[in-house]
């Protein structure tokens, strides 16, 4: 099976075969065409198993469909910096070819007014760890009222990591017609 038989955005293809992939993986195979149907999806796969192109994929795919506007559409949740900035990098990476495609990462340790510089620029993808996102909902400075999709990546791990709590107060300031994604 190939990429492009996966019913995904032409652009998308395009920047997958631009980055070296031609098949999918077993867990890409199975969770995109889920995805793209809209469902909510609970996936558990292991490290290296290509989850986060899983998840991004789609995503990207329904951004490509329509039209752009000023408020994130997608919402990655991860539990650390350093995985929020591998998503935020694969989403850049698969996005590419996409016109006025912004995805911002928003985590600790990195400035706070240069993340409110970019988030004022707008985003279609705001990749997050759940404590500095919550730092910028309640300054008013992100507005997740079109979130279409929601991602929880590495779930397990955050719920582990004792961010029940954060991940609650970010979900009741999303749609609750959304699609929601949980990967671990």
């Amino acid at each position: 099976m190939a990429f492009a038989n996966l019913g995904l955005h032409s652009q998308v293809v395009k920047a997958v075969a631009a980055a070296g992939y031609t098949s999918p993986t077993p867990v890409q195979a199975q969770a995109i065409p889920a995805a793209l149907a809209c469902g909510d999806l609970l996936v558990s796969s292991h490290t290296g198993s290509g989850k986060t192109a899983a998840f991004m994929l789609p995503c990207l795919h329904r951004l490509a469909e329509s039209a752009a506007g000023n408020s994130p559409r997608v919402l990655v949740l991860t539990p650390t910096r350093e995985l929020a900035l591998q998503v935020a990098k694969t989403a850049e990476t698969y996005g590419r070819f996409l016109k006025h495609l912004r995805t911002v990462c928003i985590v600790g340790g990195a400035p706070f007014f240069r993340q409110q510089q970019l988030l004022k620029q707008g985003a279609d993808v705001i990749v997050a760890t759940p404590g500095r996102l919550l730092d910028h909902l309640e300054r008013g400075r992100i507005d997740l009222s079109r979130i279409e999709t929601l991602v929880l990546d590495e779930a397990d791990r955050m719920l582990d990591m004792g961010f029940i709590d954060d991940i609650e107060l970010i979900v009741a300031r999303i749609p609750s017609a959304r699609q929601t994604l949980l990967f671990s």
